[in-house]
């Protein structure tokens, strides 16, 4: 699982940062999800290694221009294309009367199926492999957070130690894959638990944008193994936050700390931070890591592998003895 940072300012682009747009990459299945769509997010998509081919699913948090204006173009460049086989889009209220009449009023037919999908509270995808929830968030209109799980999975089947114990491969070997009890022909009881490692736990990634610091929030960010999450304004800035219902770096760290998330991706920079102005960048990442040090200042085309918790306590333990 690869996050892909596409947009990561806030209102307006800037030379060096588009409008809001994450992608979510999943190569075991060859499809690529998308978490907001500020204009110009084909074009990024085309500046990165991602293929808009294997894009299937689209999540709109609310329906302001910085998070929607992209999205019409790219459907339509992806009709064009003619290399997409259907896309499912879903958001708030009023998502799919904004893409109705765009297809209306610009005479645009696509060539594939697309769904919208107005969503409410709690799951609203699920498939064998991943559990999609949302929560509303606090800002000035309808917005939604948005909570991606990938199921556990049992862990590695040891298939030396089944040959050991001359058990025949084929049926019963994924059977056993799956913890479930066999008696072989012979008589032989055997349990999934005894050739199968540890589970390994499923990865929780939490996507929160726009937003003052809420409750919400915390329970969608809850032991996530990445929280992306809007830090628009500084500290410093806390004021204009609250008028306009945004966040400050210390209301993201507040978030990840208070739900016990293991990284922090800071986004949705506001460009008042100009390098060069009274207050920069550097400084809400260390306004931010003060709080949560485990904390990063996403960029565009920042790309973030996450990793599975068994690989991540491994490292740790190597760490640890080689210290």
């Amino acid at each position: 699982m690869q996050i892909t940072f596409l947009g990561t300012s806030s209102g307006v682009p800037t030379r060096s940062r588009n409008v809001s747009s994450v992608a979510l990459r999943l190569p075991q299945r060859a499809e690529v999800w998308l978490f907001d769509c500020g204009e110009g997010t084909q074009h990024q998509l085309l500046r990165s290694d991602l293929k808009s081919s294997q894009l299937s699913r689209i999540f709109i948090t609310h329906m302001h221009g910085d998070h929607i204006f992209g999205l019409m173009g790219l459907l339509a460049s992806c009709g064009l294309a003619g290399n997409v086989e259907r896309i499912d889009i879903y958001g708030p209220p009023g998502l799919n009367e904004y893409l109705q009449s765009a297809l209306r009023y610009s005479h645009t037919h696509f060539s594939y199926p697309v769904k919208v999908h107005a969503i409410r509270p709690g799951v609203i995808y699920e498939d064998d492999e991943f559990t999609v929830t949302c929560a509303p968030l606090h800002h000035r209109v309808t917005t939604f957070g948005y909570r991606v799980v990938e199921k556990d999975r049992p862990g590695r089947f040891d298939i030396e130690k089944a040959k050991e114990m001359q058990i025949p491969p084929g049926r019963v070997y994924g059977q056993l894959k799956r913890g479930e009890t066999v008696t072989l022909p012979d008589g032989r009881v055997f349990h999934g638990a005894q050739f199968c490692g540890p589970t390994e736990n499923g990865r929780k990634i939490a996507y929160c944008t726009d937003t003052i610091y809420c409750e919400n929030a915390v329970e969608l960010a809850q032991d996530a193994d990445v929280l992306i999450h809007e830090a628009t304004f500084s500290h410093q800035d806390a004021e204009l936050a609250f008028q306009r219902l945004h966040s400050t770096s210390t209301m993201a760290a507040q978030t990840a700390l208070a739900a016990g998330a293991r990284h922090l991706l800071m986004t949705h920079f506001s460009p008042r931070y100009a390098p060069g102005n009274p207050i920069e960048l550097g400084n809400l990442l260390q306004e931010a890591r003060a709080i949560f040090p485990n904390t990063n200042m996403a960029y565009d085309f920042m790309s973030y592998e996450i990793p599975r918790r068994r690989d991540v306590e491994l490292n740790e333990m190597t760490l640890s003895k080689s210290g």
